[in-house]
């Protein structure tokens, strides 16, 4: 898996992907999805005024992965908050979780949608929209081309995948990826491990690409 993302002509990011990394990808998305939870959508006959004032949760997720995307406001991850503390990080994500939540899962889904977008994947494009014939033996992609709302909306994706694999693999500050890829192939978590890295060079390239 070697894709990366070039920037557009005018702003916007595109990338060549293959069959495998457009099936991972969505894979990986919809997954975040259902991690982040359902959408609460308002009842007929709702205000939708009041549901932007309804309360979220005021303690962080039990699970580690949704802690680590929903981190407390105050306080680091190894601090024992004081009463203070731990009462203003509540407030904060009692009116908090529930917006940052839902942009979490427009993030993903934008990722589902483009991906969905690309349609049946053939004979492969160039990123300047030129036509190009795929090389024999390789595998049939195609070339997501995104605009820069869209691209900020993978970036936030990628991000929020790479924090909950990264969760679910223990990977801390101090860890190497050479210590990563030097896993064994029978090692359960290689494939994790992989796909952990694979989307740190994409998210890298993407940010490269809205910097530029």
């Amino acid at each position: 898996m070697a894709g990366h993302f070039e920037p557009l002509p005018g702003g916007g990011a595109a990338a060549p992907l293959d069959e495998v990394e457009i099936s991972i990808l969505r894979s990986l998305a919809v997954q975040l999805m259902e991690l982040i939870g359902p959408g609460e959508e308002p009842a007929e006959g709702d205000d939708p005024l009041a549901a932007l004032f309804t309360e979220g949760p005021s303690e962080p997720p039990s699970d580690p992965a949704l802690a680590r995307l929903f981190p407390d406001a105050y306080g680091g991850p190894d601090e024992v908050p004081d009463d203070a503390t731990h009462a203003a990080a509540a407030e904060f994500r009692r009116y908090t979780e529930n917006d940052l939540r839902a942009r979490k899962r427009e993030d993903a889904l934008a990722v589902v949608r483009a991906l969905d977008a690309l349609g049946p994947v053939g004979g492969a494009r160039r990123t300047d929209g030129s036509d190009a014939t795929a090389p024999e033996g390789t595998v049939n992609g195609a070339v997501l081309r995104l605009k820069p709302d869209e691209s900020r909306q993978w970036l936030g994706a990628l991000n929020d995948l790479r924090l909950a694999i990264g969760t679910r693999l223990e990977v801390t500050d101090e860890d190497e990826s050479g210590e990563l890829l030097r896993l064994p192939d029978s090692d359960p978590r290689k494939p994790m491990v992989m796909a952990y890295l694979w989307l740190g060079g994409l998210q890298e390239s993407l940010i490269e690409t809205l910097t530029a």
